[in-house]
C-alpha cells in the first residue's frame, strides 16, 4: 500500500473515529442555527468593514476560535501523526494550525466582499446538526456553505460547495508533514509563517 493510499484510508477512518459521539442531543436545532447565525453576522461584519487584509485575517481567526472546536479540528488534521506528538507539540500545532486555517479560509471569505452569507436551514445529522447557508457573491451564482455543529455548540466541520474541510486539511497536513520528513516541529514553524 502506498503512503498516499494509506494516508487516505487512515484519514477517512480516523476522522469518523475521533469525532465526538453524541448519544442524545442536548443541543437543539435552534441553538445550532443561532450559533451559525451569530457567526455569519460576525463574518459579514468583517467582510463589509473595509479593514486591511491582515486585520481581516485576525478577525477571522478570532471568529474561528470563538465558534469552532479548534482542538478537535486540529487533532483531526494531524491524524495518526498526532499519536507520536508530545502534549507541548499538540498544543503548539493547534495554535499554529488555527492561525493557518483562519488565514486560508479567511482568503476565501474575503472573496465575499460586496456579498453576504445567509443561514437557510438546519437539520439533524449523526453527530449534531448541519446548518446550511447560501453565499451570495457579486457576479457569480449563489452557492452552499454548510457547517456541522456538535453537542459542544461549536462547529467541527465546514463544507464549501461540497468540499469537506476535515478531509481536505487531513490530506494537506499529511502531505506537508511528509515533505518535511515527519518533522512536526518544522511543520509547526512553517504553519505559523504560512500566509
Amino acid at each position: 500500500m502506498t503512503l498516499f493510499s494509506r494516508r487516505h484510508f487512515l484519514a477517512v477512518g480516523t476522522v469518523a473515529a475521533t469525532l465526538p459521539a453524541l448519544p442524545a442531543f442536548a443541543l437543539t436545532s435552534g441553538q445550532a442555527s443561532s450559533l451559525i447565525s451569530k457567526m455569519v453576522d460576525e463574518i459579514n461584519a468583517v467582510i463589509s468593514s473595509g479593514k486591511s487584509e491582515s486585520a481581516m485575517y485576525r478577525e477571522f481567526e478570532r471568529i474561528f476560535k470563538k465558534y469552532g472546536d479548534t482542538p478537535l479540528i486540529a487533532a483531526n488534521a494531524l491524524g495518526v501523526d498526532g499519536r507520536r506528538a508530545s502534549n507541548t507539540q499538540k498544543k503548539a500545532f493547534t495554535e499554529a494550525f488555527t492561525g493557518y486555517i483562519s488565514r486560508k479560509y479567511g482568503k476565501r471569505f474575503r472573496e465575499f466582499i460586496g456579498g453576504r452569507l445567509e443561514v437557510k436551514s438546519v437539520g439533524s445529522i449523526r453527530r449534531g446538526y448541519e446548518v446550511r447557508c447560501t453565499a451570495f457573491l457579486r457576479g457569480t451564482d449563489p452557492f452552499e456553505i454548510s457547517f456541522h455543529v456538535s453537542d459542544s455548540n461549536r462547529f467541527y466541520n465546514l463544507f464549501i460547495e461540497g468540499v469537506d474541510m476535515l478531509l481536505t486539511e487531513r490530506s494537506e497536513i499529511g502531505s506537508m508533514l511528509d515533505a518535511r520528513r515527519g518533522d512536526l516541529d518544522r511543520l509547526i514553524a512553517d504553519l505559523r509563517n504560512a500566509s
